[in-house]
């Protein structure tokens, strides 16, 4: 409120954009024309469409194929809720490859004294 009256008051000073976007600044385009689309249609505000196009995001099991879908994943037209969800998923991803690699670590340093282990 305190921006709104400064430029008001003083209206010869340009508005910066950081404050003039305000809450808008934290929905892309996409989900706002969305979220207009169902409002208007009468449908409730989450993507219902997409559970039935595969496993969700929650579902999938870490590895190739999550790993493949969350690169592929255009961040500005996800709700909300939906990249709630793609945070959860990019976390369960990067436990498993952290898992894989402290295996690998583990076999690298388990060589046997016999041999060497082969130069970088």
């Amino acid at each position: 409120m305190f921006e709104y009256h400064v430029v008001m008051n003083n209206p010869s000073e340009p508005v910066q954009p950081d404050t003039a976007a305000g809450v808008l600044k934290a929905m892309s385009p996409g989900v706002v024309d969305f979220l207009f689309r169902q409002l208007v249609a009468g449908e409730p505000a989450e993507d219902l469409q997409w559970q039935q196009e595969g496993a969700a995001l929650s579902a999938q099991p870490p590895g190739a194929e999550l790993a493949r879908r969350l690169a592929e994943t255009d961040l500005e037209a996800l709700t909300p809720g939906e990249l709630f969800h793609y945070v959860r998923a990019a976390q369960r991803l990067a436990a498993w490859a952290e898992g894989l690699r402290e295996d690998a670590v583990g076999r690298y340093c388990a060589t046997p004294s016999g041999r060497t282990a082969p130069a970088v």
